[in-house]
Order: structure tokens, then C-alpha cells, then sequence
């Protein structure tokens, strides 16, 4: 999955102006960055995103200058083979193909960022085809020639269940991974900004909360306050939902009580089968911050579909 948050914002924010934007068509070896990166362009120099993280850029900025002048789009390739690929800064036994587009009607529809937008917003995922022959982007699939198919996830979310000291751990580590966290406690002496600062804070009991956040595959959802009333309705909430990741803080002895109350309130086993318990890559953590890290490589892993 490729994090072109920065990108679609500055594009919008950029709306009407001439821009240029590029995009990894193709990556192979050790490539930088993954397939579907973008680096939006501005006329007067200005960018924002990475497609090689600091390797091409500037031989990409030239191209997109020349593309916003009028140049018609390119494809580069940049290898280790070729003379270019050093020249650039790209030794590193990779090879990449970029591919720099106007944003116009003719190539990368300026609309296409507000449909993106309106779609993540929804909790949506949307397909883009750009038709490799003409440079031309859309919605409609092209069903002849070749095509490069971009997929723009929602954002990524993490709801935690619990304002307990692991939560306040993981909302930062989420937090330095662009992940949007939503901390969930009905207790108002635990759920306060001064605790949780820069978090969305949800008062409401956890089912309540968690069924109006409508937890999709770009969403995990953690317990960790360890009271029986708080957790399993979160639980029993988040895995009637598409959620990527549900973990539940408790030892092996806890949460195999958990899955026989889950089962007596009418959760499917294969349901309760999602459940990460206890939660968390087995790291042989001490402390919060170490359980938190924990956590969050699973989750992480989830996303990645890894686990």
C-alpha cells in the first residue's frame, strides 16, 4: 500500500494550477518505493510525495517540468544497467519505472483527486486506469492494451477501547506511523486531552462508538481496558465489522474466558477466530511502550495482510 496522504492533500490544496504528477507504474529488486507512489509537481517547483525516496527526484522534477510546458507524458525507466540510473542516484540494484502525467483532462483528470477523496472519506476504496498508450487516466477500466491500475485505500485508523497507559503509548507510536487514532472510554476521569493529546476522544460506550465509526479493512480496533462491561461489547461490535485487525489485551487464561463469553452471547467461533489474544506479536514485551510496539507491529502486519 503506498501513503499518498501528503500527495492527494496538495493536490487539492493546488487545485486549478498547473501541476504534473508521478506516479511507480513497475518495481523490481530493491526498489525505494513501492508501486502506485506519487510525486505531485507544481509549476513553480514546488512538490510534495517521493517515488524513489530521494534517488530520481530531481530527474523526475525536470520531467515534469518539461510535461507541464507540454511535453507529452513520459514513462522513465531507471535500472542498474543503465548509465542514467547512476547518473540519478539509483546504484542500488533496483530498477523502477515512473511515469509523469499532466494533471489535465488529458492525463490525470484534476476531478479524479476529488473522487479519490469523497471515497476514502467514505471509507471506500477506489480504482484508477491510466491506459499506458495515451497517458490518459480514468475510472472506466481500459479493456484493451496496456494499463496500470492504481487502488487508493482509505486512510489508515486504529480505534482504541480503553484510555488505560498502553493506549496512550500506542496513540503515539500510531501517530508517528500516519495511522488516525480514535481513543473510546465512557470513564471521563480516564478520557481527557491532557492524557491523550492530539487524539480523537469518544465518550460513548464502546459498541455505540465503534458501530458509528464503521471499522473497514483500513481500521483496527484494540481493547485494552481490561473491564469485562467495556471490552467484550467492543468486541462483540468490531467483529461484526470488516475491521483489518481485532486484538484484546488478557493473558492466554483471560482470553480463552473471553471466547467462552463471547460464544455464550451468540459471536460465531470462526468470528471469535479473528480475535488477536493476547494481542500483539509475542516480543517478550515489559511495560507499556513495549506492549504498545507489540501491538502495533500486528497491526501494522494486518494492513499488510501479513499475519
Amino acid at each position: 500500500m503506498a501513503e499518498n496522504d501528503s500527495v492527494l492533500s496538495a493536490a487539492r490544496a493546488w487545485k486549478g494550477e498547473p501541476m504534473a504528477i508521478a506516479t511507480v507504474v513497475s518495481t523490481w529488486g530493491s526498489a525505494p518505493r513501492p508501486r502506485g507512489s506519487h510525486m505531485i509537481v507544481h509549476a513553480d517547483g514546488r512538490f510534495e510525495g517521493s517515488v524513489s525516496g530521494g534517488c530520481v527526484e530531481s530527474d523526475i522534477l525536470q520531467t515534469a517540468a518539461e510535461v507541464i510546458a507540454g511535453a507529452p507524458f513520459q514513462v522513465k525507466r531507471y535500472g542498474i544497467a543503465d548509465a542514467a540510473a547512476w547518473e540519478v542516484g539509483l546504484p542500488c540494484g533496483g530498477e523502477i519505472a515512473v511515469m509523469v502525467q499532466p494533471v489535465s483532462a488529458e492525463g490525470f483528470d484534476p476531478e479524479l483527486f476529488d473522487r479519490i477523496a469523497e471515497a476514502r472519506e467514505d471509507g471506500r476504496s477506489l480504482t484508477v486506469t491510466t491506459d499506458l498508450a495515451t497517458g490518459h487516466a480514468d475510472l472506466r477500466p481500459v479493456e484493451t492494451g496496456e494499463i496500470f491500475a492504481n487502488r487508493y485505500d482509505p486512510p489508515r485508523r486504529l480505534l482504541i477501547v480503553g484510555a488505560v497507559q498502553i493506549a496512550q503509548s500506542l496513540a503515539a507510536l500510531a501517530a508517528t506511523l500516519g495511522i488516525a487514532t480514535v481513543v473510546i472510554d465512557p470513564r471521563g476521569r480516564f478520557l481527557t486531552e491532557e492524557r491523550f493529546p492530539g487524539v480523537t476522544l469518544d465518550d460513548r460506550w464502546p459498541d455505540e462508538a465503534i458501530a458509528a465509526w464503521r471499522p473497514g479493512p483500513a481500521t483496527a480496533v484494540v481493547t485494552l481496558s481490561h473491564d469485562i462491561k467495556i471490552d467484550d461489547p467492543a468486541l462483540i461490535a468490531a467483529l461484526a465489522s470488516d475491521a483489518a485487525y481485532v486484538g484484546a489485551l488478557g493473558s492466554r487464561r483471560s482470553h480463552a474466558a473471553r471466547r467462552e463469553r463471547l460464544a455464550a452471547a451468540g459471536v460465531a467461533p470462526d468470528a471469535i477466530d479473528r480475535i488477536d489474544g493476547p494481542v500483539g506479536i509475542d516480543i517478550g514485551a515489559i511495560g507499556p511502550s513495549e506492549i504498545a510496539l507489540s501491538i502495533a507491529a500486528a497491526m501494522v502486519g494486518a494492513f499488510h495482510d501479513r499475519r
